[in-house]
């Protein structure tokens, strides 16, 4: 069934809109004070995470609060690893960390792709809750990490600053490392099949890490991968169109591989010129992006202008032949932790208004 609201999935499979629509990555999270309030009741973030009722109530929050186009299931990337048996845990002003990295060939012949049913079942039953609670008022995204991201926190055994264990593994041990994103790809196509099958709406690959490969690099392990993962995704459900998105961060060089994996949507951080990327991808893919979110730092007036210079940037909903090109309005990557959430409402409405003008 559709939303009430489906503009943004009418722009991500570059339909017809009345404006362009907007949601922020990290839009639930901790610069909201009802966030945080439910985390300390949650007693850790893998508490609310885990927590179907908890992973609802937060991913309510924006919702409720600002005039958003979309929601997106409150999770975290590393729940697949996590459900690989490698132990996530997160120390304290450390993040997350796992208890058992994957870094000898006894480590990868042990990896398989876990069953969503099971060991992942908390975000099912997640998605389920959120959808019952949205009650068609604006569409659910769901998500993973890429297949290389998570590889990066399982070899890593956390975040890194050089990604110096993961890139030692990729030139000394390429068969290591191509054994992990085989996993990987299986483990995340099954992991947003089933986000699908629970009722999210559209998917997104976050490639967070994806970026810090070198040229050639990146085609062989990690948008190869992607491919893999696009290439198995359920395209629809219930008859309705199910879109997906691929973000790597730091990816603008590599755009137009990109929107050849078969996504719907290819989204790009705040590096990337919003016009250029539409004239290289053209027909192919609808955009997401790419606000930088320290613009939300600043006064109200110039936040608005930012946001126009950002619809600006990407030009007429219409292309030359008079078909739509998508554009969804994002951040170029996740909202600070210490925005002001005025200036969240401030910038959902600059996006509204400004874009209706570039209709008429």
């Amino acid at each position: 069934m559709k939303p009430h609201n489906d503009t943004l999935l009418r722009a991500l499979l570059r339909q017809p809109t009345e404006y362009t629509p907007v949601w922020l990555m990290r839009q639930a999270g901790r610069y909201m004070a009802e966030y945080n309030a439910t985390r300390k009741r949650a007693g850790s973030f893998l508490g609310l995470a885990k927590s179907p009722a908890f992973a609802t109530e937060v991913t309510m929050q924006p919702i409720d609060r600002f005039p958003l186009d979309a929601a997106i299931l409150f999770s975290d990337i590393l729940t697949v690893p996590d459900a690989m048996g490698l132990g996530l845990y997160f120390a304290e002003g450390e993040g997350p960390k796992f208890e058992r990295p994957v870094r000898t060939e006894a480590d990868v012949a042990r990896l398989t792709a876990p069953d969503p049913g099971a060991e992942l079942r908390y975000v099912t039953d997640a998605v389920r809750e959120i959808r019952r609670a949205l009650a068609g008022r604006v569409p659910l995204i769901g998500f993973s990490g890429s297949p290389f991201t998570l590889a990066c926190y399982m070899v890593e055994g956390g975040g890194s600053d050089d990604f110096r264990l993961i890139k030692t593994m990729m030139y000394a041990r390429p068969d290591l490392l191509h054994a992990i994103l085989r996993v990987n790809a299986k483990a995340v196509a099954d992991y947003l099949n089933a986000q699908i099958e629970a009722g999210a709406q559209a998917v997104m690959i976050f490639d967070t890490w994806g970026g810090a490969l070198a040229d050639g690099a990146y085609q062989a392990f990690s948008l190869a991968y992607m491919r893999q993962v696009v290439a198995q995704l359920k395209r629809e459900r219930d008859g309705e169109r199910v879109p997906s998105i691929v973000f790597t961060k730091g990816g603008g060089l590599w755009l137009e591989g990109i929107a050849d994996t078969g996504c719907d949507a290819v989204g790009v951080d705040w590096t990337v010129n919003l016009g250029r990327a539409r004239a290289q991808i053209g027909n192919r893919c609808a955009l997401q992006g790419n606000l930088d979110p320290m613009a939300l730092f600043a006064p109200a007036d110039v936040i608005r202008s930012q946001a126009a210079q950002v619809l600006d940037a990407f030009g007429p909903p219409r292309n030359a032949d008079g078909t739509w090109a998508g554009h969804v309005f994002n951040l170029g990557h996740g909202i600070s932790q210490f925005t002001p959430p005025e200036n969240v409402a401030i910038l959902v409405d600059a996006v509204h208004s400004h874009s209706r003008t570039l209709r008429t």
